[in-house]
């Protein structure tokens, strides 16, 4: 039965029984009754076909629109196809995604052409403006999407039915599957949702695939829940930027060509704003399955080594202009990808951050990751060096990890990073590792692990660090390595506590106030200053 039509039907008989009890009870019944059937919108009522072949949009966009002419209400997207460019969410609006409805991006305008799928095009990208240059393309422009909105409140979108990013350019210049649209074209789509200057939004148990260049671009959204979405996409999968107050729970997200879960704060307002207050907890990341694979329950590894990035990690920046203030993370997954990424390179401050109960299987890169950089990707005049202070990391087990890089927490001279403390933690890795020498600064550069090239520690590699605590962690290489478990290079009081690895273990250059003590790895000691010293 149609969903609308039942409801009425049923709302309908219940009137009349209320009317033969007595007509002014009935009567009030039956008119709240009818105001009731008015919250609920049908997209087929309003001339959506859902058969894959027609185009939709000018119907759910309808349906929405009367949604919110009536002061809110839910749009509902049953079972069925439904092919669209554009769809411009409103505020008090909810949209449901039935079980067995696909929202299908329809084709974006090829390369010299003006539009795409029967003529369509996708909402015009916002102009440039003195702040475009300092973020990538996909950051400053929202209206290009498949579902998009501005200066809304009290929105949602629930499942658990699908979008599917089809039609959507995946980025500029990106080595990914070979899509066809350009990003800066006009009439491309862009990314799957996105959503700027908005609050009380929440976002619950749909799906993406392919999801463009993001899977979810939501800026300055404020008061966000996102839970139990599953995203299998070629690019980022849910990007929160300068957004406060959000909760992200029970997602999986596949992304092997980029980032999957990725608080940032950039400059794409036009001006800085943090991040604040954000948990991410129960969440699943991967950057290893084949394009859809974890949506259909598969789970076909991409063998192609050249193919993908396997990248799919939780990580704070890069953009990074506004900051990362109260940040937690907890019971996540993460398997065949990138390990943990904190970064501020663009002046921003990251502190007050808490790290726990996380489980990494086949990393590609080093588990743990903090930079503390000078891209400064912002006005020259005012963009200077941030800080990155106050972490702790405690309960992490990395399995199979990459052997020729170690964990990195680095920052750069005369800005050290601040008060990190990590227990709790076990790492192994199959070793055989080349002893390395130097490890170049690299201050300017884009932030990755392979920026800095093979690590002359096999654990951790600790540089310009001022206040570290590092206990209970085990760093077991599989096969015989000659480098030292943890290297330190201008590091200020540093304390390691039941720490076991094979021996040497510690190389120490240019630190002072170092102790270890209880610990496998090394006798206990207590050293004021040490250079090119052992232990």
């Amino acid at each position: 039965m149609h969903f609308e039509t039942g409801r009425r039907n049923v709302l309908h008989l219940s009137g009349l029984g209320l009317a033969t009890a007595g007509c002014g009870a009935g009567s009030a019944m039956a008119a709240t009754q009818h105001a009731a059937v008015k919250t609920f919108y049908d997209v087929r009522n309003f001339g959506a076909r859902g058969d894959g072949k027609a185009l939709d949009t000018a119907a759910i966009n309808r349906a929405i629109e009367a949604a919110a002419a009536a002061g809110g209400g839910t749009v509902i997207v049953p079972s069925g196809n439904y092919l669209s460019f554009s769809i411009r969410m409103k505020s008090q609006v909810h949209l449901v995604l039935q079980q067995g409805a696909t929202i299908i991006a329809a084709d974006s305008p090829a390369p010299g052409q003006t539009s795409g799928t029967m003529g369509g095009r996708y909402d015009a990208a916002e102009p440039d403006t003195a702040w475009t240059p300092y973020q990538d393309y996909g950051h400053n422009h929202w209206h290009n999407s498949l579902i998009w909105g501005e200066n809304l409140h009290d929105v949602s979108i629930t499942g658990p039915g699908l979008i599917w990013g089809k039609g959507l350019s995946h980025g500029r210049n990106v080595r990914t599957i070979g899509n066809v649209f350009k990003a800066d074209q006009p009439g491309v789509g862009n990314k799957a949702i996105a959503l700027k200057n908005c609050r009380n939004v929440h976002l619950a148990d749909f799906s993406i695939l392919k999801g463009g260049h993001f899977g979810l671009l939501l800026t300055a959204v404020d008061n966000l829940i996102i839970d139990g979405l599953t995203i299998d996409t070629d690019r980022d999968g849910i990007d929160i930027d300068c957004c406060q107050n959000v909760r992200v729970s029970n997602c999986a997200v596949n992304a092997p060509w980029d980032d999957a879960i990725v608080p940032k704060s950039s400059l794409a307002l036009g001006y800085s704003r943090p991040c604040k207050n954000i948990t991410i907890t129960n969440c699943y990341v991967s950057g290893c399955w084949q394009l859809g694979t974890l949506l259909d329950g598969s789970f076909k590894r991409i063998t192609d080594q050249n193919y993908a990035f396997f990248t799919g990690r939780i990580k704070l920046g890069t953009e990074s202009n506004g900051g990362f203030i109260n940040t937690t993370i907890s019971n996540c997954t993460f398997e065949g990808c990138q390990g943990l990424a904190l970064e501020t390179v663009d002046g921003a401050l990251l502190e007050d951050v808490t790290i726990t109960n996380i489980a990494m299987q086949d990393i590609i890169s080093c588990p743990i990751f903090l930079r503390l950089g000078a891209r400064l990707r912002g006005p020259a005049a005012t963009t200077k060096p941030g800080t990155l202070r106050r972490v702790l990391i405690s309960n992490i087990t990395a399995h199979n990890c990459a052997s020729h890089q170690s964990s990195i927490v680095s920052g750069i001279p005369g800005y050290a990073i601040e008060d990190v403390k990590i227990s709790n933690v076990f790492v192994d890795h199959a070793g055989g590792g080349e002893a390395v020498a130097q490890v170049p600064e690299n201050e300017s550069k884009y932030p990755e692990p392979n920026m800095f090239g093979p690590m002359p520690a096999h654990g951790f590699y600790f540089r310009h660090v001022r206040g570290l605590e590092i206990s209970h962690t085990e760093i077991r290489p599989l096969a015989a390595d000659p480098r030292p478990a943890f290297q330190l290079e201008d590091v200020t009081r540093a304390d390691f506590f039941a720490v076991t690895a094979p021996g040497p273990a510690f190389s120490l250059k240019k630190v002072s106030d170092f102790r270890v003590g209880w610990s496998r790895a090394a006798a206990d000691a207590v050293i004021a200053s040490a250079d090119n010293r052992t232990l």
